[in-house]
């Protein structure tokens, strides 16, 4: 499955979450670490449903830029 991601950047690092699974986020120090970071934590967070027989929900966020 193909997930959206949202990356901000913060004092000194960068953070991720992923829309279609609260609670799913991760932290880096580059935009390369937290990319490497939130893909560990959607399969953690995957991985975590799965044993809990909970259900996956499809992606359905998508990611887009508007000038404004």
């Amino acid at each position: 499955m193909r997930y959206a991601m949202v990356v901000e950047k913060a004092n000194g690092n960068h953070s991720a979450y992923v829309p279609d699974l609260p609670g799913c986020v991760a932290t880096g120090q580059t935009p390369e670490e937290v990319n490497t970071n939130i893909r560990e934590a959607i399969r953690f967070h995957l991985d975590g449903l799965r044993e809990e027989g909970e259900p996956i929900r499809e992606p359905e966020a998508f990611c887009g830029h508007i000038d404004a």
